[in-house]
């Protein structure tokens, strides 16, 4: 099982938004990472088919999605960053309607249904208005209507947005455990859904892929980066707007924990840190202070 992104680029009149990418997706956990304005909504609307690449194609098995038509797409769960549904559906009855529209059987869409209610945690709203739904609970829906066919390839994009920590620990089990054998590609603003499920992550910059690899090859490019210092509290002001720093933390002793990034330490008795993906992110990308990904 392979999905092949084979140099797929998405022009507009006057923006390259991918711009030539080449990634080669296998069975388990894939993470795409970068800041906002990256490509990656164009990349996975690609992978599903909304969107036709300007050059390039994506192949599945080595045809292009396009000749498979309807044989890939009953092998594709997507969650997009905003999913639609109509105001009066409740959850089960939109659930119901999605298996239709996928072509489910009566008696697989039961089973299906009931089996993704209560692994989302559903099964008590079943019968409300999704519209009425808090964030949290409307994106386990989208994340429910997505895994109905048990596809092949399942891409999610910004699966977690809304899910509390809790929320998100169970989902990233229950990837895990659904990724033994399939393809599966999250792209999220949340580093921890990726850093210890991820088999491997690609990073996005300007419409190109950058950098690829698991996450242990990839925190290697902040080697000796990555720095432990203590300062005192009247100096955090001074510190903050000459540092990259990656969080910071009161200690009682007065003073504070930086985290930071340097080629060299720069504050008296830093000690070198393990590296992140966090850390990674800042680095690559040193305007998102959050160490947000998007």
């Amino acid at each position: 099982m392979e999905l092949y992104l084979n140099h797929i680029s998405k022009k507009y009149k006057d923006k390259t938004a991918v711009d030539d990418v080449t990634l080669r997706l296998t069975p388990g956990v894939w993470g795409l990472l970068g800041a906002n304005g990256a490509g990656k909504t164009t990349v996975m609307r690609m992978i599903a088919g909304i969107m036709r690449p300007t050059a390039g194609q994506v192949e599945y098995d080595g045809l292009p999605i396009t000749m498979l038509k309807e044989k890939y797409r009953d092998r594709f769960g997507y969650l997009p960053q905003d999913f639609g549904f109509y105001p009066e559906f409740t959850v089960k009855d939109y659930l119901y309607y999605v298996a239709a529209l996928k072509g489910l059987t009566k008696r697989d869409a039961k089973r299906k249904v009931g089996e993704l209610l209560e692994q989302m945690m559903l099964t008590e709203v079943r019968n409300k208005k999704i519209i009425k739904l808090s964030g949290g609970m409307k994106r386990r829906v989208g994340i429910a209507q997505a895994l109905l066919n048990e596809p092949e390839v399942l891409v999610l994009d910004e699966p977690t947005s809304g899910l509390d920590p809790g929320e998100r620990v169970r989902f990233r089990n229950l990837l895990s455990e659904f990724a033994h054998d399939k393809i599966v590609l999250i792209s999220t603003h949340i580093v921890s859904d990726v850093e210890y499920i991820a088999m491997q992550n690609a990073i996005m910059k300007d419409g190109k892929i950058i950098a690829e690899g698991s996450t242990e090859e990839l925190t290697r490019m902040v080697d000796g980066k990555v720095w432990n210092g203590k300062i005192p509290e009247k100096k955090l002001l001074e510190y903050e707007h000459r540092l990259r720093i990656v969080n910071l933390r009161n200690e009682e002793d007065g003073r504070i924990s930086l985290r930071y990034l340097a080629d060299t330490p720069q504050i008296e008795g830093s000690v070198p840190a393990a590296p992140r993906m966090e850390d990674l992110y800042l680095w690559l990308f040193p305007q998102e202070k959050n160490g947000g990904i998007s």
